[in-house]
């Protein structure tokens, strides 16, 4: 490969001497890599190893860090490590990376990598970026290597000062015109620091502390969403709530499989509710293997408002047992929802969620919920109540995040319209995203269930392959929606 003309700068933040030390011994090892320069805010701390400079700075998610990031770029191309822990680089991974770069005419480039847990190496794959991959918290590792004009021209173009959301808003910004690219090979080796379970990181993005946070990414992606035409104006259809004949005014709805030790729980806390119509439970169970059959067949038979039903196909993930639900004729004219693992909070619930929908004219319902463990005392993140959901950006805001909140509830004949996604995972994102385009998601903010985290939950400790795979699926559904959406909008696709 000719390295002529293809030399890189490299950005990295300081964290300690130490640290920085051997990344830097690590990067100067390359000789593809011409200048080095470490970020820090307060020169007087400073001490930095030689052949490296200093770009006194914040941090690299501030517009103005990247500003003077772009007044220094006089390369072909530009590294950032965005990690503060030392960097283990591979044999001719910067090489590799050039290469592939130029070969894919790619604005920005990652690759996967191994994380050290434990003091064990372990293989940290990461996934192909797509249109639908808008997550603040999409996972490019620490590693990104970028065309430098890409990069500039990106960077000339922000006109928002922001504090947290600037990496997100440059890489929004390169794939309006230019591809991000992964390469699937492991150049890089990085430390994990954070040892926390999957179940464990699932609700970082909305935890009350970071809404500050949570507001500036929305900016930066209702800017995209408008820039390449799949914003969608607060314009909805109205409901009239009288499409067809129900039995009862409203079914909560159950999928269950092999939940022994949880479903009696579920049941009674919706047996329990209060209201002034006629309400039923539909408990699809997804032939279990354990006692929960059993336990459905005792309950039922004391009291008719359970509806115990066992698929005749053996073929349906979560989202298909929700469709046995939805269509089955005892269905009420809305649909409510609670896990297998959770409670409603108190006998109120059914009555709010119903209210709900008449006084907000909308044709899904999105609540807040307390996070307990298994004794049903309080854990931390404590109520998730999603208060990114907006009436005027909600179903825009809806493309950033990774979920809609938890309990939902649905008109029944539009969901019968939609149908559940036959997965077992994002389902409910998929079916709240087609709701969203054409009506109202309505929202309450008083906690209406306990989500009970377990050790087995679904969701609990997954590995990284699942976890992909799992992020990847959401980001096709993303992607399915952003194109959905600039039809609708007149749009042709990007």
């Amino acid at each position: 490969m000719n390295l002529q003309n293809k030399k890189i700068i490299c950005f990295l933040p300081y964290y300690t001497a130490e640290n920085v030390a051997e990344t830097v011994k690590m990067l100067q090892a390359f000789e593809e890599i011409e200048d080095i320069f470490v970020i820090h805010h307060n020169v007087p701390e400073v001490v930095l190893p030689e052949g490296c400079r200093l770009l006194t700075a914040g941090k690299m998610t501030q517009t103005q860090t990247l500003k003077k990031i772009a007044s220094l770029v006089d390369t072909s191309y530009t590294l950032l490590y965005t990690a503060t822990l030392p960097l283990q680089l591979g044999a001719y991974s910067i090489e590799r990376m050039l290469q592939v770069i130029d070969d894919t005419d790619s604005g920005m480039l990652y690759a996967d990598r191994y994380k050290i847990k434990d003091g064990t190496s372990q293989p940290c794959p990461v996934i192909d970026y797509q249109e639908g991959s808008l997550r603040d918290d999409f996972d490019f590792g620490s590693l990104l290597l970028f065309r430098s004009d890409a990069l500039k021209e990106a960077i000339a173009e922000m006109d928002t000062e922001y504090e947290a959301a600037a990496l997100y808003d440059l890489r929004l910004k390169i794939s309006k015109t230019r591809r991000l690219f992964h390469l699937q090979e492991f150049l890089y080796t990085e430390l994990e620091t954070d040892s926390r379970k999957s179940g464990e990181k699932l609700f970082d993005y909305v935890d009350p502390k970071n809404r500050q946070v949570q507001i500036e990414m929305e900016q930066a992606c209702t800017r995209y969403l408008k820039d390449t035409g799949a914003w969608m104006k607060p314009e909805f259809a109205d409901m009239e709530f009288s499409a067809g004949v129900f039995p009862v005014e409203a079914s909560v709805i159950i999928p269950v499989r092999n939940r022994e030790k949880t479903i009696e729980d579920a049941v009674r806390s919706v047996l329990m509710q209060e209201t002034d119509f006629s309400f039923n439970l539909i408990v699809v169970d997804n032939h279990s293997t354990d006692k929960t059959t059993e336990i459905l067949n005792s309950i039922a038979r004391t009291d008719k408002r359970l509806i115990h039903v066992v698929p005749g196909r053996k073929d349906l993930g979560i989202g298909g047992c929700w469709n046995e639900a939805v269509m089955h004729p005892q269905c009420g004219k809305f649909a409510i929802q609670l896990d297998s693992d959770d409670l409603y909070i108190d006998k109120k619930v059914i009555r709010n969620v119903v209210d709900a929908f008449y006084k907000q004219n909308c044709a899904m319902i999105v609540g807040t919920y307390k996070m307990v463990n298994f004794k049903l005392e309080d854990i931390p993140p404590g109520i998730i109540d999603h208060r990114e959901w907006t009436p005027d950006n909600g179903r825009n805001n809806a493309l950033r995040i990774n979920g809609l909140g938890a309990p939902r509830a649905f008109y029944t004949p539009v969901l019968r319209a939609i149908k559940i996604p036959n997965t077992s995972y994002g389902e409910d994102y998929a079916v709240g995203l087609a709701v969203s385009r054409n009506y109202q998601i309505g929202r309450i903010y008083e906690p209406l269930y306990l989500c009970r985290r377990w050790d087995d939950n679904s969701d609990a400790s997954l590995d990284v392959n699942k976890t992909n795979m799992h992020n990847f699926y959401k980001d096709k559904i993303r992607t399915i929606e952003i194109l959905a959406r600039r039809r609708m909008n007149g749009q042709t696709d990007q």
